[in-house]
């Protein structure tokens, strides 16, 4: 059952990013191994039974187990076609022995219980590699560490509502930057673009005197102008839509 659960969590975390996967079953080495045949075999058969009714079928990687279990392997695909493996549960059956750990049965005996790990992320930097592969560098406003991106058509005459407004989305959790650097506007709405930032905001004389804010999308051309309640709540709605 905590497999089955595990599996599921494993599917709905990953649905978040649309990302995909099979399930490899690594099997009993042939040489050094703890635990009994019968043991492994019950052990090998609950693994691909939970997969089943998890939804999945699993492939089966014979005599890749580790010496102490069998263990599940989640294998995707990088931007290459090549397969990367990033979650893991691992059956274990040394640990438990080594604590002395015991539960008492139906028959009120004792029995050395079977440890679960899970690495659900496996490791962060293979995961983060294959999630900016997934977006190609575009990540979702959501997941964006920058959000929003401030660049002042002049740093003498807007920098005080520049401030402002950053100030003002810090206060609304929405991620904001300022580029409050001496180079020339075109060329910070360019970098803001490189860096991919989902949304960056172009202010100037009519932003400042009316309270607006005015933006462009990433990938758009267009600019849009709004009121800053009104892009709060569309920036919160964008955030919450993933």
């Amino acid at each position: 059952e905590e497999v089955i659960r595990l599996i599921s969590f494993i599917d709905r975390m990953y649905s978040i990013f649309n990302l995909t996967y099979d399930i490899e079953l690594s099997t009993r080495p042939e040489e050094k191994y703890i635990g009994s045949i019968d043991v492994w075999n019950k052990s090998e058969k609950a693994l691909e039974e939970a997969c089943h009714k998890a939804g999945h079928s699993c492939k089966i990687n014979p005599g890749d187990g580790a010496f102490y279990g069998p263990k599940l392997d989640f294998m995707f695909r990088d931007a290459l076609d090549r397969e990367i493996q990033i979650p893991t549960v691992q059956l274990d059956f040394a640990t438990p022995k080594r604590f002395g750990l015991f539960y008492i049965d139906e028959n009120g005996e004792k029995q050395t219980p079977v440890m679960v790990h899970r690495a659900v992320l496996g490791s962060y930097e293979r995961f983060l590699v294959l999630l900016l592969e997934q977006f190609k560098g575009v990540l979702p406003v959501w997941l964006s560490p920058v959000q929003v991106n401030i660049v002042p058509v002049n740093m003498k005459y807007h920098d005080e509502y520049c401030q402002k407004l950053k100030q003002i989305l810090i206060d609304e959790d929405i991620r904001v930057s300022y580029d409050d650097s001496k180079e020339q506007m075109g060329k910070k709405i360019r970098q803001s673009n490189v860096m991919k930032n989902p949304y960056t905001l172009i202010i100037g004389d009519n932003e400042r005197d009316n309270n607006l804010i005015s933006f462009r999308k990433y990938g758009s051309e267009e600019t849009m102008s709004m009121s800053i309640e009104e892009f709060i709540s569309f920036m919160k709605k964008e955030i919450r839509r993933r």
